[in-house]
């Protein structure tokens, strides 16, 4: 298929299928994390425990990703101080640990050792979490560890889901904004920081995320536009190399949506959402290719408040997904030789959540995901006609986030 031809279909995709980028994935709402800070809490000192406790099986088969599992939890103990009524400071530890693990290595995503040294934790993987907000009306500045994973309501394409588990806290600056009909989420997440002596790349992550409402969201129809845009730079004056060259890579992702809202007992809602996805490497050379281009489409049936079906398709041309899962994209994860020519994939999702309380609440997920590969190009040359394949996950997660005030100055 030419790349024009291939750009029409996505086009006439995004015009004619359409879920929301906030509810394409609905489990997720246990993992968010309220920002907005509360004024009524001024002078409050408190201890909180936040904590999700997860198991995750992969049974994954073909090219693309080898299966496992994900048996664990992750913590964070923090103090938390609210001195004006606008402003919050939490001090503390995020610690990740899976059961019968003993070393951790010090990085959180798949590609990173290539610039990340081979340093290790015993016993779990630890660091410091430390995070200071102001609101300034409708604006909220977060320095430190900032409102990632989840909050930043990337669409599965651009962000693995299963990162909300797995990836450290993200910390760097981040803008928060939200109007009426508006929100705005714009952050650098600073990865891996260089001294003059280090052997491995500096590098960090800029994202945006917006989401435009079209119409009031309890309309009988409700549209919006999400606009999502996440680039990573890798570098460092004194340790660029041939090996290592300086390297920038850009993912895009622009919508339509709509939610056509029933408020039935047992029929809330159908969301629908078709998303255009761009992927760039400006420069470097640690992918082998360098642009592409992808469409995304997904429905989800909302039965319930807590009860969602979904089903998402995926087709694409050369695109790579810096943080995605690796089947929305052109490459494998257990051959570096290998890439795809336009892959497929079809995928049917059942997901349960109930919220107990504010940051207390319960997650189920059951993925099916059917490949297709489209034909294998191999980097000496060799193609071989592709296969398909159908892989699935199985999750549940469990958060809480006791609170106990010390005192109230």
């Amino acid at each position: 298929m030419k790349t024009h031809k291939l750009c029409t279909l996505l086009l006439m995709v995004l015009l004619t299928s359409v879920c929301t980028s906030v509810q394409a994935q609905m489990t997720d709402q246990v993992l968010l994390t309220d920002y907005q800070i509360d004024p009524e809490k001024k002078g409050d000192l408190s201890v909180e425990l936040d904590n999700v406790l997860f198991f995750k099986n992969n049974e994954f088969d073909g090219d693309f990703l080898k299966g496992y599992s994900l048996p664990g939890l992750w913590i964070q103990p923090k103090l938390v101080y609210n001195p004006l009524s606008y402003m919050k400071l939490e001090v503390g530890a995020h610690a990740l640990i899976y059961r019968g693990a003993y070393k951790y290595p010090n990085y959180g995503y798949n590609d990173i050792p290539l610039w990340k040294g081979n340093q290790y934790q015993k016993g779990a993987r630890i660091l410091p979490f430390v995070r200071a907000q102001a609101t300034l009306g409708k604006f909220n500045l977060v320095l430190g560890n900032i409102y990632g994973g989840a909050n930043h309501a990337l669409i599965e394409p651009l962000y693995n889901p299963e990162l909300n588990l797995t990836a450290d806290p993200e910390a760097g600056v981040q803008l928060l904004y939200d109007a009426k009909r508006f929100h705005l989420d714009l952050w650098v997440n600073w990865e891996s920081f260089i001294f003059k002596k280090d052997n491995h790349q500096e590098a960090f992550t800029m994202g945006l995320s917006t989401k435009t409402l079209l119409n009031d969201p309890a309309a009988k129809w409700h549209l919006y536009m999400p606009l999502q845009v996440v680039g990573q730079h890798r570098g460092g004056e004194d340790l660029v190399d041939n090996n290592r060259p300086v390297s920038t890579f850009i993912n895009g992702a622009i919508g339509l949506g709509a939610t056509r809202n029933y408020n039935m007992k047992w029929f809330k809602a159908l969301h629908f959402e078709a998303d255009v996805l761009g992927y760039y490497q400006q420069s470097g050379n640690l992918w082998p290719l360098s642009k592409g281009i992808a469409g995304y489409a997904r429905t989800t049936v909302e039965l319930r408040e807590d009860f969602l079906i979904n089903a998402g398709y995926f087709m694409g041309h050369n695109f790579i997904s810096l943080f995605g899962s690796p089947y929305f994209g052109s490459i494998s994860m257990t051959n570096d030789n290998l890439t795809f020519d336009k892959p497929q994939t079809v995928s049917l999702t059942a997901e349960y959540y109930r919220i107990f309380a504010k940051h207390y609440g319960l997650g189920a997920k059951v993925e099916v995901y059917q490949t297709f590969s489209g034909d294998y190009k191999y980097s000496n040359g060799l193609v071989e006609k592709g296969r398909s394949s159908t892989n699935f996950t199985i999750g549940v997660y469990l958060r809480v986030n006791p609170s106990f005030l010390i005192k109230k100055f």
